[in-house]
């Protein structure tokens, strides 16, 4: 395949970045899924419109990389008040998962496209919730400009985080309801926590960036989510 037809360029990630490629996604499926991860590998999950996210980092070392997030509005539809990656379905004019990725993040943050460069497209995941099939798409933004909400309907905000605080034990917490329970995260008053979380904690286990933080005390996912600014729909 050309350089022209390729749509991922892990040869072009910087060498801070490099550690996070390579993740199984079987293994972010396990923290998603807890108990019900095995029946995404073990039966066909329904056929559903495939998705891709936007995992986009900056920086020029660890110390001062960060990955982009977004706060999903409270009153959207799906996954409202939740701390997301950017991303959605994809339409029938996006080629890859890439331009999926690409478009939604464009849609949504103000995002160019020609200032990032896709690393990698992961195996699918499939969301607790629905079994929805997502592809996350790492990404690096070599060329850094401006993001904001860019579609308020969907996102009413956009924000940087540092991986360092990300990493820091204070930052991070198991959260669970009913037999399931997952990683979660503390950033700006926010808590992230399912999909997510997953994705971030299995990306810094995998980079070697985890440091010792209670994984084994679980907390109830109700009572920290009232204690956030997510303003999430309870269920």
């Amino acid at each position: 395949m050309s350089t022209r037809e390729r749509t991922v360029f892990p040869e072009r990630a910087p060498g801070w970045l490099r550690p996070a490629l390579g993740v199984d996604a079987r293994a972010v499926q396990e923290r998603i899924g807890n108990r019900d991860a095995d029946r995404f590998t073990q039966t066909t999950p329904p056929v559903r419109r495939e998705s891709a996210v936007l995992v986009l980092f900056k920086g020029s070392s660890f110390k001062d990389g960060e990955v982009l997030l977004t706060h999903r509005s409270p009153t959207m539809r799906s996954h409202s008040g939740q701390i997301a990656f950017p991303g959605g379905r994809r339409d029938p004019e996006d080629a890859t998962l890439v331009d999926v990725a690409l478009r939604e993040a464009w849609e949504e943050t103000g995002l160019e496209r020609a200032s990032v460069t896709a690393l990698e497209v992961w195996e699918q995941l499939h969301i607790r919730a629905t079994g929805n099939p997502v592809s996350p798409v790492l990404a690096y933004w070599h060329s850094p400009g401006e993001v904001w909400a860019a579609s308020p309907e969907e996102t009413d905000d956009v924000f940087w985080y540092p991986l360092r605080e990300l990493a820091e034990p204070k930052n991070r917490l198991l959260v669970g309801f009913g037999p399931w329970h997952g990683p979660a995260f503390y950033t700006n008053d926010y808590l992230v926590w399912g999909f997510t979380a997953g994705i971030l904690a299995t990306i810094l286990e995998h980079a070697g960036w985890e440091r010792t933080w209670d994984n084994n005390s679980v907390h109830d996912l109700h009572g920290a989510l009232s204690r956030s600014r997510n303003n999430e729909k309870m269920f």
